[in-house]
């Protein structure tokens, strides 16, 4: 009998190299799912399309935007915030449809001076009203490694999640008159850029120009779980069961990610809009109730 050309240990190799080579595919190439909005040579595509990064410095900022529209689903990205002094800096990262009547989910990380905490900023529009802004501190520094930032939307509730820990729940109330994003279909985007006449204690600190050009690191994008929309119709249609009836399709939090939720609220969430005496002082907006 012939022997193999290839030695045990190169076998070894190659099924290490071609599974590598699947996780990486299955984590979405930014080649194919995104395309480079503004800022130049400011966002780069790094190697073959895994990584993406986002600069800003004195002239300009940087943003992204995917190539698909989505329409529902459980969304990842890995982000490595701006390290050092990021004061003034805002990194986005939000959903959204188009038009005075648009649909929003957002990730805002608000900047600050070195060792201060970032802010974490959500909020959610529907049928173009926001103001339901909550924001956290998070339980670990968002600058020294990535962290995976989710938004699991479905037709029942939209949950935010930072590395699988529930942090908000917006539910659908439309039976309260209160409106829910489920019919327009939004693309993902994400910039970073100046805000410095709000971002960081109101806009009492600005941003320190001699630390540009400031870096926020983006990886393993996974949408394998959405409903992509394309001319008029969903991907996750009656005829697709196994994307339309999928557990996240139905998915609202159970006992123990409740529990979850509860103790980032309680340790972690420095500004709730429906606490907010101030800006609503005859009652909460009705969805707090």
């Amino acid at each position: 009998m012939a022997s193999s050309p290839f030695s045990s240990s190169s076998l070894l190799g190659l099924v290490v190299y071609m599974f590598c080579s699947l996780m990486a595919a299955s984590a979405g190439n930014f080649y194919q799912e995104f395309d480079i909005t503004w800022g130049n040579d400011r966002a780069k595509l790094l190697d073959k399309g895994q990584l993406l990064t986002l600069s800003l410095d004195r002239a300009s900022g940087s943003g992204f935007k995917s190539k698909n529209e989505y329409l529902f689903g459980k969304i990842d990205m890995q982000l490595k915030l701006v390290p050092g002094n990021s004061a003034g800096t805002v990194t986005a990262y939000y959903f959204s449809s188009l038009g005075s009547t648009h649909d929003e989910i957002d990730f805002e990380f608000l900047g600050n001076l070195s060792g201060d905490p970032y802010i974490l900023h959500t909020n959610v529009f529907s049928q173009g009203k926001g103001n339901r802004e909550q924001q956290f501190y998070l339980w670990f520094d968002p600058t020294a490694n990535f962290h995976t930032y989710s938004v699991l939307w479905n037709p029942h509730n939209i949950l935010f999640s930072v590395d699988g820990t529930p942090i908000r729940v917006f539910k659908n109330l439309e039976a309260r008159g209160i409106p829910f994003p489920k019919k327009q279909p939004m693309r993902i985007y994400s910039s970073l850029w100046n805000a410095d006449d709000w971002a960081t204690r109101g806009g009492l600190v600005k941003t320190d120009w001699s630390q540009a050009p400031f870096t926020a690191s983006y990886r393993n994008f996974d949408a394998s779980n959405a409903c992509v929309w394309s001319s008029g119709a969903s991907s996750c249609s009656s005829k697709s069961p196994s994307s339309s009836n999928s557990p996240w399709m139905k998915h609202e939090l159970d006992s123990t990610s409740q529990a979850r939720l509860r103790w980032v609220q309680k340790n972690y969430m420095i500004y709730n809009y429906c606490t907010d005496t101030k800006r609503f002082p005859q009652s909460p907006p009705p969805e707090c109730a």
